[in-house]
């Protein structure tokens, strides 16, 4: 598997992109329709207690929070996306990244829902793909449509970087 280092680049400004696309999405619910989504701020928290030993909390709202949690959650939010868009171009070899297609972008976001449906959301004390939550259908409805929209991010975002990796050849 070789893979050029334009190829990783392009991974990271459309991963980096197409995490803006699942935020403007995200941002759209909230304003829209009063859909809220998870506070990056909570994943922060949830990330600042592992150094301490704790990964599940019963809630994470209501863990005490840490210093700078916000800008280690938004780090982290965005550093994820990227680490998918990279899984994604290096088992395509680059090639998805050259001539991008829909499907393996949006197959890219719904396979990644095993990570909040099966590890975030039961050590944050929401239980296994929302079980707990208040409104469970929604929730995963909720999870289901953002990693939608970072799929449909990754093939939008994948479009003018493909230019650039052709013109450049």
């Amino acid at each position: 598997m070789n893979i050029q280092a334009t190829s990783i680049l392009g991974g990271v400004v459309v991963g980096v992109g197409a995490t803006l696309v699942q935020d403007l999405w995200n941002l759209f619910l909230k304003r829209a329709f009063g859909i809220p989504s998870l506070d990056v701020c909570l994943l922060g928290r949830w990330l600042c207690h592992m150094p301490a030993g704790t990964f599940k909390h019963v809630s994470i709202a209501a863990a005490p929070p840490k210093t700078r949690e916000c800008a280690v959650g938004a780090i982290a939010h965005y550093t994820i996306g990227v680490v998918f868009t990279l899984l994604l171009v290096l088992l395509t070899s680059g090639e998805w990244l050259v001539r991008p297609t829909v499907l393996p972008a949006l197959l890219v976001a719904v396979v990644t829902l095993v990570f909040p449906f099966f590890l975030m959301q039961p050590a944050l004390g929401l239980g296994v793909a929302s079980s707990r939550a208040p409104n469970p259908t929604r929730a995963r409805l909720k999870s289901l449509m953002s990693h939608v929209a970072f799929g449909l991010g990754l093939y939008l975002c994948a479009l003018p970087v493909s230019h650039v990796l052709r013109d450049g050849s």
